[in-house]
C-alpha cells in the first residue's frame, strides 16, 4: 500500500518543480511548452488536494484546468495567427 505521505511530498515537488519550469525552463519562448509547464504544476496540487481528500476541492481545481487550458491554447492560437511575437 502506498503511503499518503508519498502522494502529499511528490504533489509539492512536481508543483514547484512546474512553477520554476513555467518561469525559467527550457522553452519558456514557446507558449505551448509553457502551457505544459503549467500543467504538471497543477497537476502537483491535484495531488496534495487528493491527500487531505477534498474531493469538491479537487473536483473543482480539475475542472477549471480543463477550461483555463482550453482558453489558453485558444489565446495563443489566436496571436499566433495574427502575427504576434508571444
Amino acid at each position: 500500500m502506498i503511503s499518503v505521505s508519498l502522494f502529499f511530498y511528490f504533489g509539492i515537488i512536481l508543483a514547484i518543480v512546474g512553477s520554476i519550469a513555467t518561469a525559467w525552463g527550457p522553452g519558456v519562448n514557446d507558449p505551448i511548452v509553457r502551457t505544459f509547464n503549467t500543467e504538471v504544476a497543477s497537476i502537483g496540487v491535484c495531488l496534495v488536494l487528493l491527500c487531505y481528500n477534498h474531493v469538491l476541492a479537487l473536483l473543482t481545481f480539475l475542472a477549471t484546468t480543463v477550461i483555463i487550458t482550453l482558453i489558453l491554447f485558444r489565446a495563443i492560437i489566436r496571436l499566433e495567427e495574427m502575427g504576434a511575437d508571444v
